[in-house]
């Protein structure tokens, strides 16, 4: 049966079989912390715990990197030869299609993620990441450059050696794929600290390197808090690079760790404020109303790039409200992440929920109108309706803060100028969009507009060759694309004098 066919009985009935590896995975087998701690994962649908997981601290962070260390230092994957690399990689991401219902299962079960999103959405994209750079392992040239008759010079480039992957549990399988995927791919060795919310997919991944035919300590996952795990791993002085996605406040810190430690590389993709521009002039109506609904309310509206500020055009704005409305108060339902039909699960734990009910009751006192939403069935989980504020001024809480969470910002702009005025107005700049028919203005606006993906009468589209990452404070780095690859290497320069 395709998976896609299953019912919330059938998911049920699988979620109960389901068994849990809970230990962390260490030069290629799974261990108990030294100290011997664990902690708790909970499912925010129910608010029941679901496991007790391995807590990592720094003598586990030691062990892993060791491993990792050992394995680059062998050169038995740095130094394989591309074709066997590729080969790994390749059949690394058949083993995650073919894995799709545990995935599933996992990352569902662990943040509320809706199944269907997760197996049309998170594992297809997975398996596409690695699939992707595993075709560029052969490609990754040096260069030879033109001298004078009397030397020779060329250019080589080298894996950095062990790299640190702290990611975020909004998409705990997608996530770690685009960290962990380039990286391998380019010759390093990985420690992988998924978030503790999520931990489960990432030991799963591991497992299957392992199977897909990765060397033993190449890919190793820590479990663990990150002011224990998390922080120990950028500080370690074997660790080559961090590549980190979450919030702007851990990415600072990530900065100051590794200013602490060896001067590590970096990569950071942060927080966002999205804003997406309507201007009167746009396409469809319609259209744009619908991608406005999908951009804040898909996946629960913790995305980092999520559409959260609606620029829209005073012109049009009393019309396009009021299908926004139309739409978007029946457009999402809270229900059980593990029934096909729902396409919005809870936040990810009951503390997030009631951050995200703090910042509506922010927006009210504030004086933004709320259209929709604000409340919460009832229910044992961490829920939120789809939320909708009108009337909101770009100083307001709710227009500058990430709510990270299904709640807009509807701002009346007067015009292209004013609303990228408003749009840059802000420490965030991961991605924006603009609606017009205006070619002029469409160029104009992306050159404008300060944040690192822009789209043009839609949003969040995009494949393999888009580099994803932000200005500002949502973080230096480039996920997904060749750059990304070439961002896990380093050049090294050989002069031969001939004289």
């Amino acid at each position: 049966m395709n998976l896609t066919d299953l019912t919330k009985n059938d998911w049920h009935q699988r979620a109960a079989k389901l068994r849990y590896e809970t230990r962390h995975f260490i030069d290629g087998r799974y261990v108990d912390s030294v100290a011997g701690g664990r902690f708790k994962v909970v499912n925010p649908a129910t608010a029941q715990v679901l496991c007790e997981v391995s807590a990592g601290a720094a003598a586990d962070v030691d062990l892993a990197v060791a491993a990792a260390k050992r394995s680059f230092a062998s050169r038995v994957w740095s130094r394989k030869a591309p074709r066997e690399r590729m080969a790994v990689l390749v059949a690394f991401a058949r083993l995650l299609e073919a894995n799709a219902e545990r995935f599933a299962l996992l990352d569902t079960l662990c943040m509320g993620k809706p199944i269907r999103d997760m197996l049309t959405i998170d594992i297809p994209q997975a398996a596409t990441n690695f699939a992707f750079f595993a075709e560029f392992v052969d490609k990754i040239d040096g260069s030879v450059t033109a001298t004078a008759a009397d030397a020779f010079h060329y250019v080589l480039r080298e894996p950095l050696g062990v790299v640190g992957c702290v990611v975020p549990w909004n998409y705990p399988l997608l996530m770690a794929a685009w960290k962990v995927a380039p990286a391998l791919a380019a010759g390093n060795s990985v420690v992988l600290k998924p978030a503790e919310q999520s931990p489960l997919s990432g030991l799963l991944m591991a497992e299957l390197f392992v199977e897909a035919g990765g060397p033993p300590g190449v890919f190793n996952v820590v479990n663990g808090l990150g002011e224990s795990a998390g922080e120990a791993l950028a500080l370690h002085n074997d660790v080559a690079k961090i590549a980190f996605t979450g919030s702007t406040e851990i990415g600072k810190r990530m900065l100051v760790y590794a200013g602490r430690s060896n001067m590590k590389r970096v990569s950071l993709e942060c927080g966002g404020k999205s804003p997406q521009i309507f201007l009167a002039d746009l396409p469809d109506l319609d259209v744009a109303v619908n991608y406005a609904i999908n951009g804040i309310y898909g996946n629960m509206g913790e995305v980092c790039n999520a559409g959260s500020r609606l620029l829209i055009d005073r012109s049009i704005a009393k019309e396009f409200i009021a299908r926004f409305i139309e739409r978007g108060r029946h457009a999402y339902h809270p229900g059980d992440p593990l029934d096909p039909a729902t396409n919005l699960g809870p936040l990810v734990t009951a503390g997030h929920c009631q951050r995200v009910k703090g910042y509506i009751e922010r927006g009210k006192s504030e004086g933004a109108k709320l259209e929709f939403g604000g409340g919460a069935p009832d229910s044992p989980g961490a829920f939120v309706e789809p939320t909708l504020f009108s009337g909101v001024d770009n100083r307001m809480t709710i227009a500058r803060e990430e709510i990270f969470g299904p709640v807009a910002a509807a701002i009346e702009v007067d015009g292209i100028e004013h609303a990228v005025a408003i749009a840059n107005d802000s420490i965030y700049g991961l991605a924006a969009a603009v609606w017009t028919r205006d070619l002029a203005v469409a160029h104009k606006a992306v050159r404008d507009l300060e944040a690192g993906v822009i789209w043009v009468n839609c949003f969040d589209h995009g494949d393999m060759t888009q580099p994803f990452g932000g200005y500002k404070q949502s973080g230096q780095g480039r996920d997904k694309c060749l750059e990304s690859l070439l961002s896990y290497t380093q050049t090294k320069s050989a002069w031969i004098h001939l004289g």
